[in-house]
């Protein structure tokens, strides 16, 4: 018998294999919601390059594993323990996971992603980009990084801001859940499937013929469309796209006092426990993507602004009072809206040293 002392393999965090014309990548982390580190995020990376090169494959499908969710974001215990030793991860995680966001949204394969339970952050990152994004009765979206001191990042000045209207930026600041319905209102996915079908949609996929076409994939997929349960932001729409249609926090916040209505105090509720720098450089970096006309570009003032997060007082304080203490009572510095000052949101806005896309003629950018 073998010796019952002898350590246990450690399990891949992703799992990586083909089943008939897919290319399937599972994140392998469900006891930590499958949230990205980076051995994640490089195994993604390669599993891309390989199946781009394999003519079998047809397309990707991306899943996680459990039952709880795609992926909660990155691991941001990890990043928050490198920043405060000093150590080099939070930079090299966030480069190569923006770059990978970047990757995604040209990937010349279709990129299928099942949206079910959890997504979060890094986890909206892998799948906002994909062509072929399917939300489930379980989905639940969200970007909630200005209740941890940070932003919304992985592109989200982009993704949130390619519609004509203050959706994307109720969801940038309050961080709010979204079902299936209202992901799919935003933007954010395409195509609801119920859970109890994935299986077999998974077949359908794999089940298709060698070489086959975009088209005869997106055929499969919307053989299992369904109509999804009704959102809630679809009868909010008007007064979202008023009250949140200001350059500043503090116009906001006077627009939804002034309103007065039962939803605007919610929303007050919610946007009173965020961090303050955080709400101000959200909307900042949400207003200069509105006017930014490629994705890459609003990945590489995400990464810049990182560095000042890393610095920040806010982000440490969030994530003890979210992840570490989890007394969820975070002590803001500055507390207070007013008391932040154009100087403490112009320390986000400083370019990297060392950008993304050093040769940006050689990136595309997706439509």
């Amino acid at each position: 018998m073998p010796s019952t002392s002898e350590p246990k393999q450690a399990e891949a965090e992703t799992l990586v294999d083909r089943h008939g014309a897919l290319g399937r990548i599972r994140l392998n982390r469900p006891k930590a919601l499958n949230s990205l580190t980076l051995r994640m995020v490089r195994d993604i990376e390669a599993a891309l390059d390989d199946f781009e090169r394999d003519p079998a494959i047809a397309a990707v499908l991306v899943t996680g594993e459990g039952e709880r969710g795609l992926c909660a974001g990155g691991d941001i215990r990890a990043i928050y323990d490198g920043g405060k030793t000093g150590s080099d991860l939070p930079e090299t995680f966030w480069r190569e996971e923006y770059r990978l966001n970047a990757r995604i949204g040209r990937y010349p394969k279709p990129y299928v992603v099942v949206m079910d339970g959890i997504v979060m952050g890094g986890g909206v990152g892998i799948s906002v980009y994909g062509s072929h994004r399917i939300v489930t009765e379980r989905t639940r979206f969200a970007m909630p990084e200005t209740g941890i001191g940070f932003f919304p990042d992985v592109g989200a000045s982009w993704f949130l801001t390619r519609q004509a209207n203050e959706l994307g930026t109720y969801v940038g600041l309050t961080g709010e859940p979204l079902g299936a319905a209202d992901a799919i209102l935003v933007g954010l996915a395409d195509i609801f499937v119920r859970s109890e079908r994935l299986a077999e949609l998974t077949e359908a996929l794999a089940s298709l013929p060698v070489g086959s076409s975009r088209e005869a994939m997106s055929a499969v997929i919307a053989g299992f469309w369904e109509m999804p349960p009704a959102g809630v932001l679809g009868s909010h729409r008007p007064a979202i796209d008023r009250l949140f249609a200001f350059d500043t926090i503090d116009d906001i916040l006077t627009a939804l006092h002034a309103d007065g209505s039962p939803f605007a105090e919610k929303l007050l509720a919610v946007l009173s426990t965020k961090s303050p720098l955080s709400l101000n450089v959200t909307l900042r970096l949400l207003r200069l993507g509105r006017k930014t006309g490629r994705l890459e570009d609003c990945l590489e003032r995400e990464f810049a602004a990182t560095a000042a997060v890393l610095r920040s007082h806010d982000f440490y304080e969030g994530v003890r009072a979210a992840v570490i203490d989890k007394d969820r009572n975070p002590q803001w510095r500055p507390a207070r809206l007013a008391d932040v000052t154009a100087t403490d949101v112009d320390a986000y806005f400083q370019p990297s040293a060392h950008p993304l896309f050093a040769d940006k003629t050689k990136e595309g950018s997706p439509t």
